[in-house]
């Protein structure tokens, strides 16, 4: 029988080409709605997505015949995973595709954040040669904590070897600790950590985890990265620790204001106070959701997918 897939978003033409040489039937539809493509739905045999629109009960219903649902990225969070496991579906994501992408485009920021360097750039640009104001501070020598020790995070953590930091992570697996990093207790992290990095999923547990409280609970002020997702943190609530200098700076490649399908910014069309805050702070460094959107991690997330949907027919546990 041929296997038979839709490709819902646009990918690296990798992906495409790979999947027919090895003999399964390609189909694309970009443009359809939700509704329109759940009418055809049973036709396929695997699904190919980014985050265009959400994976739910009602789309999995009419997907008779599905037999793996591959998302190009790192999450699944815009998938009903409990329910299309219950179908017997296989889920495939692909983390290892863009963990080297986050892991570089986090310490970039850091290091931007430190020294002032996307403000010093802007003052010169406008006329304006302040030393003092844009004096830095060094890496050397603080404590960097790592929430999330999976793919995204262990690539961070290796990337900080150079540096004579002490790097700490916590996560809810126990004993995953390597020579990168040292896993220690939530608590013992808020005390000692200098910068948070998250590198979390999005669920119900680490939805709007970062709000005041947590913030509250570190010893001394920091600075946070979240290059994760942007409803782990309640924009609002950081906003108000800066305002306190409780946090020193933010590098923020996701927002809370994100739409699911990452992209486009904002749910509607009014400017959220608190955003409005981090638009003129000037150690804030904004970016739109590109940590893993690199050129080299666009074909190895395509590349992976290709591995691993080509892997499920291999071990010959698909309903093929």
């Amino acid at each position: 029988m041929s296997v038979k897939i839709l490709h819902i978003d646009s990918n690296n033409p990798i992906l495409w080409n790979q999947l027919e040489e090895a003999g399964f039937e390609n189909h694309a539809d970009f443009k359809s709605s939700k509704e329109e493509i759940e009418a055809k739905i049973q036709d396929y045999n695997g699904i190919v997505i980014r985050s265009r629109f959400k994976i739910d009960k009602t789309f999995l219903d009419n997907a008779t015949n599905l037999q793996f649902i591959a998302r190009v990225g790192a999450g699944l969070e815009s998938i009903d995973c409990d329910y299309a496991e219950t179908k017997g579906i296989h889920l495939i994501a692909a983390p290892e595709g863009n963990r080297n992408a986050v892991a570089e485009h986090s310490l970039g920021v850091i290091l931007s954040l430190f020294n002032n360097l996307n403000q010093a750039d802007a003052e010169i640009k406008a006329g304006h040669w302040n030393r003092e104001s844009n004096r830095g501070h060094e890496l050397d020598g603080k404590t960097v904590g790592i929430i999330g020790y999976g793919n995204m995070g262990k690539a961070f953590a290796k990337k900080l070897r150079g540096f004579e930091t002490e790097v700490l992570f916590y996560d809810i697996l126990e004993n995953i600790g390597d020579e990168n990093a040292k896993q220690v207790s939530l608590p013992e992290l808020q005390k000692r950590a200098d910068v948070l990095s998250l590198h979390l999923p999005w669920t119900p547990e680490t939805d709007k985890m970062v709000n005041a409280a947590f913030i509250n609970a570190f010893s001394k002020p920091f600075w946070i990265i979240n290059t994760s997702r942007g409803k782990n943190i309640v924009t609002a609530d950081l906003v108000e620790a800066m305002k306190a200098k409780k946090v020193l700076g933010a590098g923020l490649d996701v927002l809370e204001y994100e739409k699911l399908s990452f992209e486009t910014l904002f749910q509607d069309k009014n400017t959220p106070e608190a955003f409005q805050y981090l638009l003129e702070a000037k150690n804030v460094l904004l970016t739109p959701h590109i940590a893993g959107w690199t050129f080299e991690s666009h074909e190895r997330l395509a590349q992976v997918i290709v591995d691993k949907i080509k892997a499920v027919y291999a071990d010959g546990d698909s309903k093929a």
